[in-house]
């Protein structure tokens, strides 16, 4: 007898039925495992394949979607004529096509509150980080040191900011939403200008010669399909 798992040809299909099934359940049932299991059921998948493709339920099936939206925001990036914008232009509509890649704000909502949860904050926390990732990458960002880290830093706390605006707000075409990125972005291009002000400070210059110079040892994460290395070793790593 066999059993189904991940690994069978038919899996990947049956991961995106699942997923488009869901949207449905989600704002009555939230990211759980009734959604997974009415999903399933809809979808014409065994309990035993979705359980395999799904295995901490309703979490699983919310970060599905989450990079889901990522992947049709990049797949929009990609169609643009970046080039024709202005650097802060990029960010800013990379930032609204990832939320205009939601087609419910209820199902935002209903992922708030579970990764709000203590046992789940940490998957939502490495979600948002992903999506800044995601963007950067998409941007074609070549840093490999520290600014890797203050680019996402930033970027991911713009992204959730704008989105939880974007919750509350009932404005024609989300006008009141793009308007907060722009001003958001704006804050962005400060802080940028101000690091640059930073490394031309004599003081800050001893400090980076001294005890700071452990700061230029800082790498990115060796991650899988980027490096020759695959492990994925996140956070990071130094080299002394």
């Amino acid at each position: 007898m066999t059993h189904a798992t991940p690994d069978d040809a038919a899996a990947p299909d049956a991961r995106m039925q699942i997923l488009a099934a869901a949207l449905a359940h989600v704002p009555f049932d939230g990211w759980s495992s009734a959604t997974l299991e009415a999903a399933a059921r809809d979808a014409g998948v065994s309990d035993a394949l979705a359980r395999a493709l799904f295995p901490r339920g309703g979490v699983d099936l919310a970060l599905a979607f989450h990079r889901q939206g990522d992947a049709a925001m990049t797949d929009r990036l990609r169609d643009a004529d970046l080039a024709a914008m202005r650097y802060r232009d990029r960010v800013a509509f990379a930032v609204r096509a990832r939320i205009e890649a939601i087609p419910d704000k209820e199902l935002v909502r209903r992922g708030a509150t579970l990764f709000a949860l203590p046992m789940h904050a940490l998957d939502g926390s490495r979600a948002i980080w992903g999506t800044a990732d995601a963007i950067w990458t998409a941007l074609g960002d070549t840093s490999r040191d520290l600014n890797w880290y203050t680019k996402r830093a930033t970027l991911a706390g713009v992204h959730a900011a704008t989105v939880l605006f974007w919750l509350g707000d009932d404005s024609t075409g989300h006008r009141a939403t793009w308007d907060f990125l722009d001003r958001r972005i704006e804050d962005v291009m400060r802080i940028e200008k101000a690091k640059a002000a930073v490394r031309d400070n004599p003081v800050a210059k001893a400090f980076m010669a001294g005890p700071g110079k452990w700061m230029e040892k800082l790498r990115m994460p060796r991650m899988p399909g980027l490096s020759p290395d695959p492990t994925d070793d996140l956070p990071g790593r130094a080299r002394f």
